[in-house]
């Protein structure tokens, strides 16, 4: 087992790493920009060593930097978290060169999953379902028609240069598709000089739903059951939960599989993850796989009673899985606490806490690195906490949580907490009705 690990990340997520290596009887160094010199971690770790200037570039996700760090304090591994330098496969590979064990994947991994249509495609030779579509551009109508004959309307057509919804049309039925091809060339052209089109599936009514996984050194794989990550504002999640109100036992399975076979197809070590879409007729199709730990990990292992953080670990260290896959025994739901403004469309509000007060109780658990008097730097992510709770249903679930955020008092800051109180009280989000779009329609009450 290591000796010491340096972790390379910040607030809530090092923190959360250095209770797992204390348990274990792991040393641990924590590393940080001079923004983030009266952080918690910095004060939980054995040992910390400062890299830099708050801008990221210049502290956490400065390489040279943090292998220095690893070098004088003698690590003998590096925990990247989430976010900053988890997924970057020179950094993996740095590691290895120096002979630390980087706690994640692999390089060859990190960049199989991280290239788009690289991992679309892996995907499609492992069997996971992915989202039906053409195989790159157009040539022309007849050939677009074609295409959404095959795939089944509704469908979606792109231009490959797009970006801001532009370029994008929605098509519903045969007898639409030529003017909705020749409006969104048009845009396409007209906004990027390039009016190329490619054409997939429409996912009716998505929701994100992704499936835990584990993968050793020696090939085998399991998963440890879903999340229900469809609560987002602008493709950032704010509110999880396990298990699905959408889930049926013979999707879950369906999905596992699914995610083994993505695990299997590229060696899979470490912990990570798999994400689908999935359709209103719960048809699932791949969408990305995070090869690190992530954000919301907290609720699986409230529903499953597992230490994540300590298996990624051993996994890194070279001990076996048994291979078996979790269910949720519990319900557990994360709210992510951030310092947003929800009444002025989630702006930024960095600025030092003048009180606190954590909720606590049963069924409660808070991951945070914040105290009063602590002053959120303005340089990086504004998350200051998650807030989960965990109970026998999904009622109960929602119940506590409501209790467990009408106690969580931060003052000094805006936070998004009257947001996740009105989210709780959503009388769809009770009965579970949910999609991607659901904040769309969702207003906020003064």
């Amino acid at each position: 087992m290591f000796k010491k690990i340096l972790i390379a990340n910040r607030g809530e997520i090092a923190l959360r790493i250095i209770r797992t290596c204390k348990e274990m009887g792991i040393r641990t160094v924590a590393v940080y920009s001079t923004a983030d010199r009266e952080s918690l971690h910095v004060r939980f770790a054995d040992e910390a060593v400062c890299i830099g200037p708050p801008p990221s570039r210049d502290s956490y996700l400065n390489i040279p930097r943090i292998m220095a760090a690893a070098e004088i304090t003698n690590a003998d591994a590096i925990h990247p978290g989430y976010g900053f330098l988890s997924e970057n496969s020179k950094f993996s590979a740095i590691c290895a060169e120096h002979g630390v064990k980087f706690i994640g994947a692999t390089p060859e991994q990190i960049d199989q999953m991280g290239d788009k249509s690289n991992a679309k495609d892996t995907m499609k030779r492992a069997g996971v379902p992915t989202i039906p579509g053409s195989d790159g551009l157009l040539s022309d109508l007849k050939t677009g028609l074609k295409v959404a004959k095959q795939v089944g309307y509704p469908v979606i057509l792109k231009a490959t240069a797009g970006g801001g919804g532009k370029g994008m049309r929605i098509v519903w039925k045969p007898e639409d598709f030529e003017l909705a091809w020749e409006s969104a060339r048009q845009e396409a052209g007209a906004a990027f000089g390039n009016d190329g089109m490619y054409l997939e599936k429409y996912i009716e009514e998505p929701r994100h739903i992704e499936i835990q996984i584990a993968g050793d050194q020696y090939g085998k794989a399991c998963h440890l059951s879903e999340r229900d990550c469809s609560i987002q504002r602008r493709h950032q999640k704010l509110m999880e939960e396990t298990p699905s109100p959408f889930m049926t036992n013979e999707l879950r399975e369906k999905m596992g599989e699914a995610a083994i076979a993505a695990a299997l197809a590229v060696k899979y070590e470490g912990v990570g993850t798999v994400e689908f879409l999935v359709d209103k007729h719960r048809n699932f199709y791949f969408m990305e796989m995070n090869t690190r730990i992530q954000v919301e990990h907290p609720i699986t292992e409230e529903v499953i009673n597992y230490d994540l953080i300590k298996e990624q670990i051993k996994i890194a260290a070279g001990i076996p899985i048994t291979g078996k896959n979790y269910f949720p025994n519990l319900h557990a739901i994360e709210c992510r606490i951030n310092a947003e403004d929800p009444y002025n469309n989630f702006r930024p509000s960095p600025g030092k806490i003048t009180t606190l007060h954590v909720p606590g109780g049963h069924g409660v658990r808070v991951d945070s690195h914040i105290y009063a008097g602590y002053v959120i730097p303005s340089n990086y992510d504004s998350m200051i906490a998650k807030l989960i709770t965990v109970a026998q249903t999904r009622e109960e679930a929602i119940n506590t949580m409501e209790r467990a955020l009408s106690e969580f008092v931060v003052e000094g800051v805006k936070t998004t907490i009257p947001f996740h109180q009105q989210l709780m009280r959503n009388e769809d989000f009770r009965n579970g009705n949910y999609t991607t779009k659901f904040l769309e329609t969702f207003k906020l009450e003064e």
